[in-house]
Formats: C-alpha cells, structure tokens, sequence
C-alpha cells in the first residue's frame, strides 16, 4: 500500500551530490525532494552478509545520508561467492569495516556509523532509537523477533528479506502505519520453527545471485518508504523462484490471536536455542586428533558423515560411511545397528552430528560421540590437504 514519505526533504544538496544524483532528480516522482528525503534519513542494515551486501551498495549509492551496519563477524573466503561489498584483499577484515571502506569508495557523501556487536536484547533499543528506518537482513529467526518487537515497541517500519537456496522472501512491517494497516513479522510467522527445521545456508546452500534479486528489492522497499513513492509491500509476502522466475505476492493478515508485544524477551529460549544448546552440551565430543590417533592405533570406529549428499560430494573424511541426518535419526537405521561399536557421527561442524547423537541416546546408544567441530575441524587439525567449504 501507499505511505507518506517517512522523512522530511530538510536537507540541501551540493552541486557535486545534484551532478551524482540527476538520474534520481529527472524522475518526478522521485526529483529534488526526493533525494533530499533520501539525504536526511537515517537506515540501519543488520547484517553485512548475502543481502546486506546489495542492500547496502544500492541505498549508498542512491544517496541515504546515514548507514548504520551491525555486524560483528569477520570476512571468510567462503563468503565471497554471494556478498559482494567484499572482497578478496577483506578476508580476515571485521565485515563492517569491509563494507564501511567499500561504501566510501562508491559514495563519500553517505555517512557510515558501525555497531560491530551482536545484537541482543541489551542493546537493541538502544541501537534501533537512532534512526528512522531498519533493513533486517539476518539469517536467524532469534534476530528477526528481536528485531520485530524492538520496531513495535520503538514505532518503526522495517523491511525484511530471506533466502535459501533458490527461493527469497520480502515483505515490510510497520505496526504502526499511519490507518489501520499495522503488521509485523509475528503476523507472518506467530511461532518460530523447531531449530532443526530452519537449516542456514551454511548448511542448506544459497544460489550466489539470488542475494542481488532479494537484497535490492529490500532496498527498493527502503526507498519508497523514505520518499513516499510506489506501493509498498507491507501487507504482502513477495516470493520469489529463481529456478522458475516466477513472483508471487501473498496477502499478509493480522494473526486471529495477537500477544501484544510490550517488552522483550529471551529469543533464544522463545526459539528452542537455548533447549536445543542445553541437550547438544551435553553430547560426549571427541575432538579431531583424537579421532586420528585412534585411527592410527588400529581401534576400532564405525564413522558416519550425517552430512548431505552435496557436502558428502564436496569432501569426506576416508574410512566414513554416508548415512543423511534424516536418514540415520530413523528407527529402521537406529534398530540395525549394534549398540556396543564405538560410533563417531560427524557432519559439517558439530551441530547435526549432536542432534542425531541425542536421538540415539533415547535408543540405548551408550558408546557413541560427536566429531567436535566436524569435517571442518578435520581439515583443519588433521588434514590440510583437503578443500574446506
């Protein structure tokens, strides 16, 4: 639907910023005012990643005065396949400060302000109060209640996008829109799923180019709400299919029963973390050398790689046998083994091996463990030689 531009046209342009800006300023619908609504407001973009990377690009190029960027985690080679406001020379390099200097290179009139933290229920108020508009880009659905509820609470509209693999998500919330149009993000999702049916892309794979196609209509989102232009989507689900290039627009209803938000809680808990952290510390690890020196020793190890065939495609560990997470967590697998082998699970870094030794612990498995760290803590403690992921 239609909203009135979120900011006020109080700030005047240079010559330099006229000359930048005259494909903005030759659309009426955008022009002069426009860019000077885009000039005085203030967006914070969570996370640096696959969609914050195009979001940030396209709303510093458009001319947003202020980017805030939280993010605390730092460049990874395998993070350059999709977030492309990094580079190469950045790996290693905290992602903010690698944005904050790609940024400057495209424009130098944008102000860029850092949050290199977490963002938790401590300081997410305090965060959010100071600016007008929030592009969540987060890939964890702690962070995206946080974030809701902290916009309910502070009265502020926000845009969110997700991916995975080849399919995107979009939509605005704002629960207070000027009528009675109010949604937020519980609207769309009331609860959160079980921690094992919300794979990240680390696990599940993203298609590269699918952060551009999302990442800039979260930016488009952000600009006609800060100048007033188009119809936004809040009120909508936009989905989109890359492998059949196909849009649709899903209407988004208030929940039939509404909790009122009125204070924040712990996000970890609402969205089974801190059960599910509880259960997986509880698992007995053994680390890679361990296992190796094992291995060298003669014992004997059944090892099983719960990993996806993809990943199962990519590396694997010599000696292991593939049985999928899913697969393996099944009474018909669990029934056919002998209790008594020594069992190594192992999947990427630790967190699916746990979860499938916590289902095996309710069948009487006693002399199981889980790699600690995974395949990844293999190459890198005991074998260099294969590729990482």
């Amino acid at each position: 639907m239609h909203i009135s531009p979120l900011v006020a046209p109080d700030a005047e342009l240079s010559n330099n910023e006229v000359l930048r800006y005259s494909r903005h300023l030759l659309i009426p619908e955008v022009g002069l005012e426009g860019q000077k609504r885009l000039k005085n407001c203030r967006v914070l973009v969570i996370g640096a990643g696959g969609l914050g990377s195009p979001v940030l690009l396209y709303l510093a190029a458009a001319g947003v005065g202020t980017l805030g960027i939280v993010d605390f985690d730092v460049v990874d080679e395998s993070n350059l396949q999709r977030q492309v406001i990094h580079k190469q020379s950045n790996i290693g390099k905290r992602k903010s400060i690698s944005a904050r200097d790609t940024i400057k290179e495209i424009n130098p009139h944008v102000q860029v302000v850092l949050h290199e933290e977490r963002l938790e229920a401590a300081n997410a108020q305090a965060i959010i109060s100071g600016y007008d508009l929030i592009v969540d880009g987060t890939d964890n659905f702690a962070t995206r209640y946080l974030v809701n509820d902290v916009c309910v609470l502070s009265k502020k509209p926000y845009v969110w996008g997700s991916i995975y693999r080849f399919e995107g998500q979009v939509s605005v919330f704002w629960e207070n829109a000027p009528g009675d149009v109010g949604l937020n993000y519980r609207d769309l999702y009331p609860e959160p799923p079980p921690p094992e049916m919300a794979p990240s892309c680390a696990e599940g794979g993203v298609l590269g180019i699918l952060c551009a196609s999302i990442g800039s209509m979260m930016a488009t989102e952000a600009i006609k709400l800060i100048t007033g232009i188009g119809e936004t989507l809040l009120g909508r689900l936009a989905v989109y299919d890359a492998l059949d290039m196909s849009y649709r627009f899903i209407p988004i209803k208030r929940a039939p029963v509404r909790t009122p938000i009125t204070q924040l809680i712990d996000y970890q808990e609402f969205c089974g973390g801190k059960q599910t952290t509880k259960l997986q510390n509880s698992i007995p690890v053994i680390s890679a050398l361990e296992l190796r020196e094992m291995q060298e020793k003669g014992e004997a190890i059944q090892l099983i790689d719960v990993r996806g065939i993809e990943e199962w495609n990519i590396v694997r560990i010599e000696g292991a046998t593939h049985i999928p997470k899913n697969k393996m967590m099944s009474e018909d697998v669990l029934s056919k083994m002998n209790k008594k082998d020594f069992i190594v699970v192992h999947c990427k870094m630790g967190a699916r091996s746990k979860d499938v030794l916590i289902e095996m612990q309710k069948h009487g498995f006693t002399n199981a463990k889980s790699l600690d760290g995974g395949i990844l803590a293999w190459i890198k403690d005991v074998d260099q030689s294969l590729p990482s992921y």
